[in-house]
Order: C-alpha cells, then sequence, then structure tokens
C-alpha cells in the first residue's frame, strides 16, 4: 500500500462517522500494547486556541531538550501535519506502515472492529510516539473531551481554552452542555489550567474540578498577560503568574494568541513543580526561546507579502469574531482595504461566522473549500 492508498483508506473510515465513546479507543490501545502509558502527557480541550496552545507548550517542552511529539487536528494541507515529533511531521512511509499494522490488528477475526477515522489516527499517533520514544505529548482533542478517542490519557495536566458554540449537534445546543463535554477531560488529581471565562463555562469547570479534587488555575485570577506591543508580525508581553516574566515575544500576531501563550506559560509552570525528570530544564531561558521559535500554520499568517495574502482558519462565531477584531486592532493600521475570500462548510453557522468579517470587506469573494475530508461526509471534521 503507498501513501495515496493509505490516506485514502483513511479517509474511507468516515463512513463509520462519528462515535463518541472510549470503547473502540481503549480496545484499539490494547491491541497496540497501550502505548499512551510510555510517555508523560497534556491534554487540550475547548472550542478555539487549542492548536496554537499546543503549539506552544509543545515549543516551549522541545526547546528545553525534551523530544516531544504534538497531535493536532485537522490538518490543512497534507494528513501529516497531524502527528509530529520535535516539529517535524510524521513521513509518509511511517503513515502506511502504521496504517498497514492497525488495519491488520483490527482486521484480524479474533479482534474485528470497526473504528473510526478519529479513532484510528488517535492511535496511529500515540502508537507513533511510542516508536519514536518521546518524552512528553501534547495531544489535541477533536471533539468536546469526555467522549473524545483522545480521552484514554492519563495526563500531567488538562488545558482547557476558550469555550463556545461548535460542533452542537454532538456537544449540545447550551454553552452549559458544551463545557460539559469538554470538562470531561478532567482526571483525578490532575491540575486543570483555563483561560475560559464565560460565567456558565467556569461552572462547569469548577464542579468537575471538586469532583476530582484537582487543582485549578484560571486565567486572571492565577496568572495573566498584559500586551507591551503588538503589529502584524506578532506581540510583545508581560507575563504575571507563579512566574514573571517581561518582554516576552511571539511570532503569532492578535491579542488572542497573548492569551494562549499565557495558557502555554502557567501549564509549563505547573509540571515543572511536579516531581517528573529533569523539569529544572523548563528554565526562563528555554521557556522564553520556545516561545519565540513557535510557529503554527493557517493562523493569521502571511503566505505571501507581496500581494499581502493573509489566512485564517476562523471556522465558528466566536473564531470569526477573534479574526474581526485582530483585523481592526492590527492590521487596519497598515491595510486599509480587505478583500475577502472566504469558503465555509455546510454544516457551520455561515451567517454567524460571515457577520463580523463583512463589515470590514471592501469586497468580497465567496468560494466553496475543497476539503476531501469534509466533502465526503459532512459529520467527520475533528
Amino acid at each position: 500500500m503507498g501513501y495515496t492508498a493509505a490516506v485514502n483508506y483513511l479517509y474511507g473510515l468516515q463512513k463509520h462517522g462519528i462515535k463518541l465513546g472510549l470503547d473502540n479507543t481503549v480496545r484499539l490501545l490494547s491491541l497496540l500494547g497501550n502505548p499512551q502509558e510510555k510517555f508523560h502527557s497534556i491534554h487540550v480541550a475547548g472550542t478555539n486556541g487549542k492548536g496554537s496552545t499546543s503549539a506552544m507548550i509543545a515549543s516551549i517542552l522541545q526547546t528545553a531538550g525534551f523530544k516531544t511529539g504534538l497531535f493536532t487536528s485537522p490538518h490543512l494541507v497534507s494528513f501529516t501535519e497531524r502527528i509530529r515529533v520535535n516539529n517535524e511531521e510524521i513521513t509518509e512511509s511511517d503513515v502506511v506502515s502504521l496504517a498497514e499494522e492497525i488495519r491488520f490488528k483490527i482486521q484480524d477475526s479474533r479482534f474485528k472492529m470497526t473504528p473510526t477515522f478519529f479513532e484510528f489516527i488517535t492511535a496511529m499517533g500515540l502508537l507513533y510516539f511510542k516508536r519514536k520514544n518521546i518524552d512528553w505529548a501534547v495531544v489535541e482533542t477533536g471533539m468536546g473531551g469526555r467522549l473524545d478517542a483522545t480521552n484514554v490519557l492519563l495526563p500531567e495536566a488538562a488545558v482547557i481554552t476558550s469555550i463556545n458554540y461548535d460542533h452542537s449537534e454532538f456537544l449540545g445546543n447550551t454553552i452549559s452542555a458544551i463545557a460539559e463535554e469538554k470538562a470531561g477531560i478532567i482526571k483525578d488529581g490532575v491540575p486543570v489550567i483555563t483561560s475560559a471565562q464565560e460565567p456558565s463555562v467556569m461552572d462547569a469547570i469548577k464542579k468537575k474540578t471538586e469532583e476530582k479534587n484537582a487543582g485549578l488555575f484560571i486565567y486572571g485570577r492565577d496568572f495573566s498577560a498584559a500586551i507591551k506591543a503588538e503589529d502584524t508580525s506578532g506581540s510583545v508581553f508581560n507575563y504575571n503568574g507563579g512566574n514573571n516574566f517581561e518582554d516576552l515575544a511571539i511570532s503569532l500576531p492578535g491579542r488572542h494568541q497573548v492569551l494562549n501563550a499565557a495558557l502555554a506559560l502557567k501549564t509549563i509552570e505547573v509540571i515543572s513543580q511536579k516531581p517528573l525528570p529533569n523539569t529544572s530544564r523548563l528554565n526562563p531561558d528555554t521557556i522564553r526561546a520556545g516561545l519565540g521559535n513557535i510557529k503554527w500554520q493557517g493562523r493569521l499568517e502571511f503566505v505571501s507579502k507581496e500581494p499581502p495574502i493573509l489566512i485564517d482558519g476562523a471556522h465558528n462565531p466566536s473564531a470569526a469574531k477573534i479574526l474581526a477584531d485582530s483585523l481592526k486592532e492590527i492590521f487596519f493600521k497598515k491595510y486599509r482595504r480587505i478583500i475577502l475570500v472566504a469558503g465555509v462548510m455546510s454544516d457551520k453557522d455561515i451567517r454567524g461566522i460571515m457577520a463580523p468579517l463583512l463589515p470590514l470587506a471592501a469586497e468580497i469573494i465567496l468560494t466553496a473549500p475543497a476539503y476531501y475530508e469534509k466533502a465526503v461526509n459532512r459529520a467527520t471534521e475533528q
């Protein structure tokens, strides 16, 4: 089986749709020797900011000398983006070999099972991390938390970014219901770090941390950030937490990225205080350098300077508002006229996404996104 055939096989698993629940994943990982038990992990859930926050945490860990896995979704261009070690994407040959190995396992008459696309690639990512002998994995949920395939982890920290409406058909029609699902990643005694602000969201998170006897660190109460300078290339800010930093720089523009950075910093601070191997490496120098090294595609990213072309993956109303705010606060200072090119999948809140963006555009071009994974089955975005 070649790479194209392997990826087509994986996409073909989308016919099984989305099955919320852990039974399949637990069984599959058991067949693979429970690779998730061979390294430390950090579990990240939320509606917006998961990918950026995960990438920042991973960058700091890597800069500190830890071999670090990063599991995120969806991908922008290539499937291999989803699984990385020390920021290097999984090779196409490894995708093929792992897909063949896992397919052989699930087709064995003794174990025959039908994992979904996301269950399969979660197992693939965790097995790849084990084979690469990583020290840490930063794992982003696909959707929700409580019944997400990634919730097989017993992490050293649980991170919850901002929570808003998305995937309501699976997670619930109220913010509190969605928050309860995402708070499902909270485990007994595992510290929780969150940037959530909505009162009903915080109620759900606080309730779960109390049930699980888990420490809770909240942005604005236990840690914070103050922007000193911002432009189209990124931000400079001060961080206040257990440790304080001045003049930290990130190359991801937008005030929301400073919030994500603060969340990443507090997470690093929390795990550095645990009795784990070599956490002394997480010192001010490696933390500062790790943030400075961060690169994350598709988030207010310039893909061309002449002409200036900016791309962003905002796919729900709250993300679209963040994008609109960033355009007004930062990019309008340099670029006075914006041509908006937008494509929105049919299962998304098109009106809610476009509402904050349309008033900013001098010209609007609507197009159909050619995202094979979603085009095949609208119920498969993870």
